[in-house]
């Protein structure tokens, strides 16, 4: 069973393509979607995982999903995703959610490593964005959301690199947005923090504990995804959702006066 409406109150939902959908923010904006009638496209490296998920998205929404399995670090797999993109008919929503973080010194880390996650959260947004646009300007109606994150806001130093790059996703959006005013596309930025998601227990990520951030600092992927797809009632480009967050850029902001 489907919602009867969905977020943005359109008629006959189209497709919603998700990177970084295998887990975490990725797959609850997939359940959020699908519940909501939108046929789905996940995009991620875990084939295993998508096909879990595409599994559990037919049983319990009874959606068509497709998967595509790509390393949104590596040009030839972006390529394959703009192609498939531009295929596609009724694209209603474009979440270019993949990313990663790193414990690792600038300097410790491998050169390859920094310029992957350039690919990732800079040029495999910019590049989907740029194929899935026309389309939905065609259509008048479209939806994007570019996942940042708070770092981008009050300048975390935990990651040279993560906090440059997720800055650069707030200005790009908020840059785009005037480009389609009267086109009926409407594009977000959302700045999580903290969430209880896989993020934090892969490789790159060695060393985090959660129990150095109390609980306030903490959401679950379905309240920031549930916030994410309120705030369209709003018009607000950047959007950070939780109130602790939401306090804690004006601290900063307050701070550097």
């Amino acid at each position: 069973m489907t919602d009867n409406a969905n977020f943005m109150n359109w008629s006959n939902p189209g497709t919603a393509l998700i990177t970084g959908a295998s887990a975490g923010l990725g797959a609850e904006f997939a359940r959020q979607l699908a519940r909501q009638g939108f046929k789905m496209v996940l995009v991620a490296r875990r084939k295993e995982r998508l096909e879990e998920l595409a599994d559990e998205l037919g049983k319990d929404y009874s959606v068509e999903t497709d998967i595509l399995v790509a390393d949104l670090s590596n040009p030839a797999d972006n390529d394959m995703v703009m192609e498939y993109i531009s295929k596609l008919k009724d694209l209603d929503v474009l979440i270019n959610n993949a990313g990663f973080g790193l414990m690792k010194d600038f300097f410790e880390a491998e050169t390859q490593s920094h310029v992957d996650m350039i690919n990732v959260h800079c040029t495999a947004p910019v590049q989907f964005c740029h194929k899935a646009l026309p389309g939905m300007k065609s259509r008048g109606r479209g939806v994007i959301i570019n996942v940042s994150s708070i770092a981008a806001l009050t300048k975390s130093s935990l990651s040279v690199m993560y906090t440059p790059t997720k800055e650069f996703i707030n200005v790009f959006s908020q840059m785009l947005q005037p480009n389609l005013e009267g086109t009926g596309v409407r594009i977000q930025s959302l700045c999580p923090g903290f969430t209880y998601t896989e993020f934090h227990d892969v490789e790159e990520m060695k060393g985090f504990d959660r129990n150095w951030f109390s609980k306030e600092w903490w959401m679950t992927a379905e309240e920031v995804v549930s916030m994410s797809l309120d705030a369209f009632k709003e018009d607000s480009v950047v959007f950070v959702p939780g109130e602790f967050n939401q306090d804690q850029v004006k601290k900063y902001l307050e701070s550097i006066k």
